[in-house]
Parts: structure tokens; C-alpha cells; sequence
């Protein structure tokens, strides 16, 4: 097994970071800059910042305040929100992200994928994949969870891990924010689909949840933001979890303080 990767996610909207439920009722968490100072001093293993409201409000990326924002981190950076072509990912990258997150875009243009890993490289590529469940049916979201598409998560995720998506970023919306833990069957079906990681996202409100997303269902990192911000639990104390669990993690960063 690879060592799994504990994943703080930062949501961004009009330069301050928010939390909610499912995708709504956003709750103000503070600055964003005081937050990548925070865990990038901890060394997490990775940060993930997504703008919520670049493309609801069509909005291009601000590479300014990106490149502000990656100066002050120290881990490596996945950024996501608004970013629809291969100049804007280029802009983001050369602000200083290690990786894009690429979502709404792939749903009205999928080459945009194959574009951008071939000339980037997968390991600069993220998909992002946003979840609902409708009865029996699963079905994908856009624009931050207010659009439904008619793609379903699991072949859709083949058909970006077929295009050159480096892993995939996996969030149930029904899950987001209720910290009852992940939704292991569609983090399981989508996992054994594809031959990239898969980073499960929604829902985590304690380490067994991770523990469990990582030994049930097959995620190769877990991506976790209420936990962080509304508990005492911590990253290192996730990775003590895990590691007490027979899972390797990065040991340098097992023990590490408090948040």
C-alpha cells in the first residue's frame, strides 16, 4: 500500500474561507492566509484551496492573490475554482500551484483534460468529481454542487482517469459538512474503477471515518475540512490514527503539534 496522504481542504469565497453543509449554508472559518500559515507550518502532506464562486459567477481565476497565497505555502498546493483552459492553468501554476483541480470545465469540454496532462503531466492534474444521490442513482454536480449533470460518477471517473487525470478528488455532497463519515460505497466503486488514486472528500468527523475510507473502501488519501476547523482532532492525530491501523503514512509528520 502507498502511504496515504492526509488532505486539509480549504474552501475560498471573496477572500475569506467558509465551511457549510452540503455544499450550502456557509459558515465564515476566517482569513485564508492565517489558515496555509497554520498548516503549512505543521507540514500537512498536502493543501487543497478551492474558489467556490469563480465559475457559479463566471469568474477567472486571480492569479495575483494565488500567487500571494502560494508564497506563504510550503506544502504542496492543489488549487481549483473557475480554471476552463490551458492558459489559465498555466497562469496557476506558474503563481506558485503544485496542482489544479479541474471540475465544472471537464463537463462541457473533456478534452480540456487530455490537453492539459499532456502538457503538463498527470501529476499536475486533479479531477474533481462532486456527488449527489438521487434515490438509487448516483449523479454528478457542477458549479460548486447547483448544476446536475447527466453523467454518473463511476464511468465518468473511468473516462477521466482514460484521459490523463492524475487522481481523482472524490466529494459527496450529501456527506459535506455533517462530519458522519464518508460515503464508503461510492468512495469503493469509484476506487476499484480506476487505476489512479482516488482522494475521498465529505464527511469525516473522526479518524475511524479515515481509517475506514482508507481499509473499506480503497482511497489512497482523505480530504477533510470540518474536522479540522469545528474539532480538536488534528492532521497529526489523523496520522496516528491511521498508522496505528496498520497504514503507512509519512512518518516525519506522525507526532507532529497540534494545529
Amino acid at each position: 500500500m502507498l502511504k496515504i496522504r492526509v488532505i486539509p481542504t480549504l474552501l475560498w469565497k471573496n477572500f475569506g474561507l467558509v465551511k457549510g453543509i452540503g455544499f450550502d449554508s456557509w459558515r465564515r472559518v476566517g482569513p485564508v492566509l492565517p489558515a496555509i500559515k497554520v498548516y503549512g507550518s505543521r507540514e500537512v502532506d498536502e493543501l487543497i484551496l478551492v474558489d467556490i464562486l469563480a465559475t457559479v459567477e463566471g469568474n477567472i481565476p486571480d492569479h495575483s492573490a494565488m500567487s500571494d497565497i502560494a508564497d506563504e505555502c510550503f506544502v504542496p498546493l492543489t488549487v481549483g475554482g473557475g480554471i476552463s483552459d490551458v492558459a489559465q492553468i498555466v497562469a496557476m501554476l506558474h503563481s506558485g500551484a503544485d496542482k489544479v483541480s479541474l471540475n465544472s470545465s471537464l463537463f462541457r469540454r473533456p478534452a480540456l483534460l487530455d490537453e492539459a496532462a499532456r502538457q503538463f503531466g498527470a501529476q499536475c492534474i486533479v479531477a474533481s468529481i462532486d456527488v449527489r444521490r438521487h434515490d438509487d442513482r448516483l449523479v454528478c454536480y457542477s458549479h460548486s454542487g447547483a448544476r446536475a449533470e447527466t453523467r454518473e460518477p463511476v464511468t465518468w471517473a473511468k473516462e477521466l482517469a482514460d484521459r490523463g487525470a492524475g487522481e481523482i478528488l472524490l466529494t459527496s455532497i450529501d456527506r459535506d459538512g455533517t462530519m458522519s463519515g464518508y460515503d464508503l460505497d461510492l468512495v469503493e466503486r469509484v476506487a476499484t474503477a480506476v487505476n489512479v488514486p482516488v482522494i475521498a472528500s465529505g464527511g469525516a468527523g473522526s479518524y475511524q471515518h479515515m481509517v475506514d475510507a482508507v481499509l473499506r473502501a480503497g482511497a489512497s488519501a482523505v480530504a477533510a475540512a470540518s474536522i479540522f476547523h469545528f474539532t480538536e482532532q488534528t492532521p497529526a492525530g489523523a496520522k496516528a490514527a491511521l498508522q496505528a491501523a496498520g497504514i503507512p503514512v509519512r512518518q516525519s509528520f506522525v507526532g507532529a503539534g497540534p494545529l
